[in-house]
């Protein structure tokens, strides 16, 4: 249920509040970072905080349908996580599989539009299957979209696009002075995928780490040192407050 215009939610833990008489975000962006921090720290192997950060996904999920936010993206899964150990990205593709099979009914009912971008290769055939299924029962949905961003990277996206215009170019379906940022936009994964308003970052860490660089242009960030798994509608909230107190000028001066 989304709340009455006018009516501010109640304190956070921080003291923060969302003023929903000022404009929210409408694409929040989130690097949910220390999954492997929170585990470790409890003596756990990696991938329990990654099963611990589910909760923490629930959690934004359901704050952004209340709140009536356009687009939530997670940034899942990168394009260099592949570096890590072979167990934790086998357990990692499993975990991916059960959210989408078990968090499916759910994202139906609650009038969500599942997406995911990234690149397909490596990826194994049943996160692929699941992917397209959540993607398929959730097409006419007009609420939320929630997109997963999985086995992407900022960089392999421009280049794909670049190398798409490219081809174009080189068939003569396309004259190269006639492209603009926003034909670029549109050959990108994210095409038809408003700009990151805010973008989030848990653990403390302060870089955006190859994600939705392009989309991420003009976005406002905000760092919370809480690992991921401890991420709470507390600190959503706290996110959307420091965003609704910043002033975007894009440039200009007033």
């Amino acid at each position: 249920m989304t709340p009455k215009r006018g009516v501010k939610l109640p304190k956070t833990n921080s003291e923060s509040e969302i003023d929903l008489t000022r404009k929210l975000p409408q694409h929040i962006a989130i690097i949910m970072d220390g999954n492997g921090r929170w585990a470790r720290d409890r003596g756990l192997a990696a991938i329990r905080g990654h099963t611990a950060g589910v909760d923490a996904v629930r959690a934004a999920v359901e704050e952004s349908v209340r709140l009536g936010i356009k687009q939530l993206t997670l940034y899942a899964f990168s394009t260099e996580n592949w570096k890590r150990s072979k167990a934790e990205v086998s357990a990692l593709m499993r975990l991916y599989k059960k959210f989408l099979v078990e968090e499916r009914e759910e994202i139906v009912k609650n009038n969500i539009r599942f997406a995911a971008i990234g690149v397909e290769d490596r990826l194994p055939k049943a996160v692929l299957r699941e992917m397209a299924k959540t993607t398929e029962v959730s097409r006419n949905n007009d609420g939320l979209t929630l997109c997963l961003a999985i086995n992407y990277g900022g960089h392999r996206e421009i280049t794909d696009a670049a190398r798409e215009l490219a081809a174009k170019a080189a068939r003569g379906d396309i004259n190269p002075d006639d492209i603009t940022e926003d034909t670029f936009t549109n050959h990108l994964y994210t095409a038809g995928m408003p700009d990151v308003d805010l973008m989030i970052r848990t653990a403390g860490e302060s870089r955006i780490s190859n994600f939705l660089l392009w989309q991420s242009w003009y976005a406002e960030i905000c760092v919370l040192p809480v690992c991921w798994p401890d991420f709470g509608k507390q600190h959503f909230a706290e996110a959307i407050a420091e965003y609704q107190r910043r002033k975007r000028t894009y440039g200009s001066r007033t």
